[in-house]
């Protein structure tokens, strides 16, 4: 789990706002979470690594350096 986080800014249609912040409710998860999923799904689907930030991954791979 990331233990550092940035902010990222989404405009979207007040509707899809709305239906996607109900779904998330009925899902017991937060928007915030989804996203998180969504955007690491995609890079992983992409081929594209990362290591998380504030992780012991990313402090092994900082030593490496």
């Amino acid at each position: 789990m990331e233990l550092k986080t940035a902010r990222l800014t989404v405009l979207i249609d007040p509707s899809k706002k709305k239906a996607f912040e109900a779904l998330c409710d009925r899902q017991d998860v937060t928007p915030s979470q989804v996203v998180r999923r969504l955007i690491r799904d995609y890079l992983n689907h992409h081929g594209v690594t990362f290591v998380p930030s504030g992780t012991k991954q990313e402090e092994d791979a900082d030593a490496k350096v």
